[in-house]
């Protein structure tokens, strides 16, 4: 070794990370189904929230081999019944042309209907993500205290229940603050307190029925395969319930999006709603099994029904919650761990 050569030393990692050599950054492709990074204004609950919303509701995908499949089996169907419709009107008017007449009269009112309907499906479906979409953006105006994109997504939340009369006083309200108050925080705040805390209100309304429905009647019922077929209706209904009483408008495609959404909520919570104690949960559930069987079941089957309202809720609401906090199965059914309703 030359005596001009470097000797060899030790450093720590602090040296080495206020050294001047070169950094190397390595670029990763995002996943796509992923929770997102979750932004130092945005709270890990609002990360998980938005995460379900691309995964079902905000969801792109041009296609998919199960979309393939179920495109193509469509246009088959389709083409067969095209079929099948053409034959009967020949023969129709082979018989008596005054029927084949009939026969084509219905087909287009038939098709009048179905273009209606489809109409109305893909309605549904934009304007929930419009819904989801203003979810977004609104909580990206918290995160940055951007004022004028909170103003902006205020008026179109406004603009979302205006046919429903009795959001009339708090769209007002809303409007003449927009114009005075210039913290976004203080905006958004004012917006939950005044017009998304009554909607809160019913959604949880509305959770707490499903559960004590579930809960009473799985808890009498004889039968375990209609447990299974009134929980599933159930949580079908207040699913829908919840995204009308936020402004949606779903059809069947558009149900489908949003309980793609709930169940990827449930999937990345870890199937607990926000606030919610694990061994709370299954005390409760132990003590009412310790009673009946049959009781422990109904406890069951309400706190699944009370955690899938829950996340509808989380994915279906325009605004993220601000000043309130995320509510938990114990906040909406505490009747399910022995409590007495609040309020």
């Amino acid at each position: 070794m030359s005596a001009s050569g470097k000797r060899p030393r030790a450093f720590t990692l602090e040296q080495s990370a206020k050294s001047s050599a070169p950094e190397f950054l390595v670029e990763t492709q995002p996943d796509a189904f992923a929770a997102p990074a979750i932004d130092p204004g945005v709270g890990e609950a609002e990360a998980q929230v938005e995460a379900a919303q691309r995964r079902g509701v905000l969801r792109r995908a041009l296609w998919s081999w199960s979309g393939l499949f179920w495109s193509a089996a469509g246009a088959l169907v389709s083409i067969a019944v095209g079929l099948w419709i053409d034959s009967l009107i020949e023969a129709l008017f082979s018989r008596f042309a005054a029927l084949g007449w009939v026969a084509v009269a219905l087909v287009a009112i038939a098709g009048l209907a179905l273009f209606v309907l489809a109409t109305r499906e893909l309605a549904g479906v934009l304007r929930q993500r419009r819904i989801a979409s203003l979810h977004a953006r609104l909580a990206a105006a918290l995160a940055n205290d951007d004022r004028e994109a909170a103003r902006r997504g205020l008026r179109e939340l406004a603009a979302l229940y205006l046919a429903r009369p009795e959001t009339a006083s708090a769209r007002a309200h809303l409007g003449e603050l927009t114009r005075e108050i210039v913290d976004a925080r203080d905006l958004l705040e004012i917006a939950e307190r005044t017009l998304v805390r009554p909607l809160d209100a019913q959604a949880q309304r509305q959770i707490a029925l499903a559960a004590r429905r579930v809960s009473a009647v799985t808890t009498l019922s004889p039968r375990a395969l209609f447990d299974v077929l009134f929980v599933a209706a159930q949580a079908v209904r207040l699913v829908r319930r919840i995204a009308e009483i936020y402004g949606g408008r779903p059809g069947l495609f558009g149900l489908v999006r949003i309980g793609r959404s709930v169940v990827s909520h449930l999937a990345i919570t870890g199937g607990m709603a926000v606030g919610d104690s694990i061994v709370q949960q299954i005390v409760g559930h132990g003590l009412a099994a310790r009673l009946s069987a049959r009781l422990g079941e109904g406890v069951l089957n309400g706190l699944l029904t009370a955690r899938v309202g829950l996340s509808a809720m989380a994915v279906c609401r325009p605004l993220p919650f601000i000043e309130d906090k995320q509510p938990g199965v114990a906040d909406v059914a505490p009747f399910l761990f022995g409590e007495k309703d609040r309020g």
